[in-house]
């Protein structure tokens, strides 16, 4: 795997690196990796996503789904099945649930994000992993850097 660094000022950044992981995804031949993010809670994964859904056009407002657990989106260029794994400390529980969404993402041909994806008890093969660390974990505007494996 190859490893790539950069720093990001602020959540604008953020996004625009998930722009540009959405139209490198798009651009790849099936079968297509799913994305890992990685970091501590208010390093920026859901800013993340939401750059992604607006590289495939999603109209609708991306947000954490903590509660819901997977959201499905539908845009113009593609789609896109945004997980969070957070809520289920039992390995079994986030396994099962992946695997369902997994299957979903690939009927929809949709780019597949899962955030906590150390509750899984396996590393899903040919994903990319994004880890996204604040610069200053007491000040979350002094922005980050994301490390992507892929």
């Amino acid at each position: 795997m190859q490893e790539q660094s950069v720093q990001l000022a602020d959540a604008a950044a953020t996004q625009d690196l998930g722009q540009r992981l959405a139209l490198d995804w798009l651009a790849l031949p099936n079968p297509k990796p799913i994305l890992l993010l990685e970091g501590d809670l208010g390093a920026g994964k859901t800013s993340l996503v939401q750059g992604i859904a607006q590289a495939l056009e999603i109209d609708e407002p991306i947000t954490s789904p903590t509660f819901a657990l997977a959201q499905h989106y539908r845009g113009k260029t593609g789609a896109l099945v945004h997980l969070d794994l957070y809520r289920l400390e039992l390995p079994s529980a986030a396994d099962e649930l992946f695997c369902q969404e997994e299957e979903e993402a690939e009927a929809l041909g949709a780019l597949m994000a899962v955030e906590w994806p150390g509750r899984l008890s396996f590393r899903p093969e040919e994903a990319w992993i994004l880890r996204l660390d604040l610069l200053d974990p007491g000040d979350p505007e002094a922005g980050r850097v994301a490390r992507l494996l892929r």
